[in-house]
């Protein structure tokens, strides 16, 4: 009951039988003290779709999405969302922070930060507390500017807008 957890790379998978280890049983256990399995750093369940890969449908219980491909979908929920270059994104999306580089072609909310780079293009609607817009970087629809207070300040862009 005392194990240690498999160190990284171990060819055992969890679940298997781990043989004794010599002179383990001999070893008295202090009393009341028990062995704590270090708790390793969660990693973030990352949904990647590669350049010339396309997904349609729905994505669940992904926190970060990388998308290099094409993905068209309804509703997304993550909590991070990634278009590289080249990248497309079409539907709808809600995440804690966004960094486009590619395309996005719907409605993103970031709750958190929106980052726009130089190659990214952002088409129809948005909504974010934070914003940073590289130069080159294009806008065109409607962007809303989430606060604390809930209040919305709203903006319209009628043809591509460039910041700088």
């Amino acid at each position: 009951m005392g194990r240690a957890p498999l160190p990284p790379g171990s060819p055992l998978s969890p679940g298997a039988a781990v043989p004794p280890i010599p002179g383990a049983s001999r070893m008295p256990q202090p009393q009341g003290q028990m062995q704590q399995p270090k708790k390793e750093p969660v990693e973030q369940r990352t949904l990647v779709v590669g350049r010339g890969i396309s997904v349609q449908g729905t994505v669940q219980e992904a926190e970060r999405l990388v998308v290099e491909g094409t993905v068209e979908s309804s509703m997304i929920a993550a909590k991070e969302l990634i278009v590289m270059p080249g990248g497309l994104f079409r539907g709808s999306v809600e995440v804690e922070s966004a960094e486009v580089a590619g395309t996005v072609d719907g409605t993103l909310t970031a709750r958190g930060s929106l980052s726009l780079r130089a190659t990214g293009r952002l088409l129809g609607k948005a909504a974010c507390r934070r914003l940073k817009v590289e130069d080159g970087g294009q806008i065109t629809g409607q962007l809303e500017m989430l606060s604390d207070d809930s209040s919305k300040s709203s903006f319209s862009a009628d043809k591509n807008s460039s910041a700088g």
